[in-house]
């Protein structure tokens, strides 16, 4: 091990020569705890985590709690599926400019508004009394929408039935339908405030 001398001539202590020679670390290498301060690609990919998470549990209370998903409940989870996408493609293009930035968050809360819109109906049913809302006889939208007709599958989805009435989870005191309507909403906004924020 070779010694450096210091400014005074005298021979400097190994540790004073690590100390001298490693560069700081670097205050911006760990992750900003303010979500808006992260860059427009960090945003993209943590709505696409946030959207697959989402997802994966609702196929874990399908399969897992064998609870069947009622037709509002596939449409939901088709926004999800289209907000996650989209965040997914943002983030792997990473647009320089704002107009693209603002392109991307804007059509992510497009969707987070039209999913917003079906989990507020999901809500709004599940407060209403089950002998006055009419049965859909258990009909899945895939079967739905093969023997009715896209257009009429989603008027009788948007419709409900006592089946999406029904309210067989719950937590904190709120069904998933409104959990749902609260992710919407707060990835809607994020969604607007990444894509038209000025950044540096």
């Amino acid at each position: 091990m070779r010694l450096i001398e210091g400014d005074s001539g005298e021979l400097a202590a190994p540790s004073a020569v690590i100390a001298q020679s490693s560069p700081p670390f670097p205050r911006r290498a760990l992750l900003n705890a303010n979500p808006f301060a992260w860059s427009f690609r960090v945003q993209m990919l943590f709505g696409f985590g946030v959207c697959a998470a989402l997802l994966a549990f609702a196929l874990y209370v399908e399969h897992g709690m064998f609870m069947l998903p009622c037709p509002l409940c596939m449409l939901q989870r088709f926004f999800f599926a289209a907000m996650g996408v989209l965040g997914l493609v943002a983030a792997l293009h990473n647009p320089a400019g704002r107009l693209g930035r603002a392109l991307y968050g804007v059509a992510i809360a497009l969707m987070a508004g039209l999913g917003a819109s079906i989990a507020a109906r999901h809500v709004w049913l599940q407060m209403q009394p089950l002998e006055a809302l009419p049965s859909c006889g258990a009909m899945g939208l895939g079967y739905m929408w093969e023997s009715l007709g896209p257009i009429d599958a989603l008027a009788q989805a948007l419709a409900g039935s006592a089946d999406c009435a029904k309210i067989d989870w719950s937590l904190l005191g709120f069904s998933m339908p409104a959990w749902t309507l609260l992710c919407f909403v707060l990835l809607g906004i994020g969604a607007l405030v990444a894509g038209l924020r000025r950044r540096g």
